[in-house]
């Protein structure tokens, strides 16, 4: 089979370095890929938000597969037009990826299923949405409604920041034409992923993110700092229950309103002294969440994805490694506000070479003399798998250690909360 994967971050490179081990595949294109996943296969320059162009390429190549791996061009509808064009493309529709491009849609599909989650209201008003703040107090949680990259949340520990997550969130481009305010919600994050073809869902191994940008979950949001897996909050009882009174209710009521929902689903769950509750949802596998899930599948990733697509996950079986695996992400000083771009990445063979240690390349470029610099905020992603999490983390921090970059930094606490 001929794939091409959409992509150009550290998902993208775990989900190449997957791929690339399947008897299925004939050859990869990334579209445009990274250093990382050149070694996994062929890095293309394509304009994915051209989908005419991603069309082109795919009958110019006789790709039958197309994996789409970020958010944009999901909600951008790039599946249904690959589907129409008659390339079979993994990932939901631009209808059903609404349960990412947009907080309130999930809220009110939420209210709609009776599916466990934080009280909220939307606004697109400043000053009802100011006035709402002082009347709820805080701690409050201020979200723009449409895509942010990760960093449209705020969680605002006084009053004064929740107006000014307000009045920076509000009328600020696309994503800030609507907020949703929230309760705060108190207990441990988890997050938790499920393959869905259209009315069954299949959960994959549970996970921990680090967002915040410091030791301690201090500072402010970013993509992810570092993750680990399996995450000891996710007991198995816990597990049944999101599938029971999240998962699955989610997959009904997109059913329900013709719009099924294909594609991997990823909640970010509070696990709260009640249970577990939605935080909300996004439409693709997470980032750094990838670089742990797939080190840890045994099992053939690129027939589990045909299988979502096909609707034929009731037949799908899915093995684990009973071992743990945890990734620190080393990301340019200044992430994420304004990271440093351009900074020399030394001694990185060392680090990739190391036992039970995978290096994912996130945001990383080749200059012409070869060396590799960093071109991103998170620019590198390094995995360790070891019998324990503590034992995954003395790898990958020792990987880390490795690593000759002054222009970096990372947490030194990843997994904290297991250990």
């Amino acid at each position: 089979m001929r794939v091409l994967l959409i992509g150009s971050g550290g998902r993208e490179h775990a989900l190449a370095w997957k791929l690339k081990q399947s008897p299925l595949l004939e050859t990869l294109f990334i579209a445009p890929g990274n250093p990382g996943t050149a070694q996994c296969g062929t890095n293309v320059v394509l304009d994915v938000t051209r989908h005419s162009d991603v069309i082109a390429f795919c009958r110019q190549e006789h790709i039958g597969f197309v994996v789409v791996g970020p958010e944009a061009p999901l909600v951008a509808g790039l599946v249904d037009d690959l589907a129409e064009a008659g390339i079979k493309a993994f990932g939901p529709s631009k209808a059903a990826a609404q349960l990412e491009g947009s907080k309130a849609f999930t809220k009110e599909l939420c209210f709609e299923a009776h599916i466990p989650t934080a009280a909220y209201a939307r606004f697109t008003d400043i000053a009802a949405a100011k006035a709402y703040v002082m009347a709820q107090g805080a701690p409050i949680v201020i979200k723009a409604d449409g895509l942010a990259a990760g960093k449209g949340v705020v969680v605002a520990e006084t009053i004064e920041q929740a107006l000014e997550a307000v009045e920076d969130n509000l009328g600020q481009g696309v994503a800030g034409a609507e907020i949703v305010i929230e309760e705060c919600m108190f207990g441990e994050e988890a997050s938790f992923f499920a393959l869905v073809d259209g009315s069954t869902a299949v959960a994959l191994a549970s996970a921990q993110d680090h967002k915040r940008v410091g030791d301690g979950d201090i500072g402010p949001n970013t993509g992810g700092m570092g993750a680990y897996s399996p995450a000891p909050v996710v007991t198995p009882e816990i597990a049944a229950r999101v599938m029971a009174e999240i998962i699955n209710p989610t997959v009904q009521a997109m059913a329900k309103r013709g719009t099924p929902f294909k594609g991997v689903l990823f909640a970010g769950l509070m696990i709260t002294d009640t249970g577990p509750k939605l935080i909300e949802y996004n439409t693709r596998f997470g980032d750094p969440e990838c670089e742990v899930l797939m080190p840890r599948l045994k099992s053939d990733l690129l027939p589990l994805l045909l299988a979502t697509v096909d609707g034929k996950l009731a037949a799908a079986t899915l093995d684990w490694s009973d071992e743990a695996a945890l990734t620190v992400v080393y990301a340019a000083k200044g992430y994420p506000a304004k990271p440093e771009t351009g900074s020399v990445i030394g001694s990185f063979e060392k680090a990739s070479a190391m036992n039970g240690v995978t290096v994912f390349h996130a945001g990383t470029k080749l200059r012409e003399d070869g060396a590799l610099i960093a071109n991103g905020g998170r620019v590198l992603v390094v995995t360790g798998m070891g019998g324990t999490i503590s034992e995954a983390k003395a790898k990958a921090y020792a990987a880390v250690e490795a690593i000759e970059w002054p222009g970096g930094f990372y947490r030194s606490d990843i997994g904290f909360r297991a250990l």
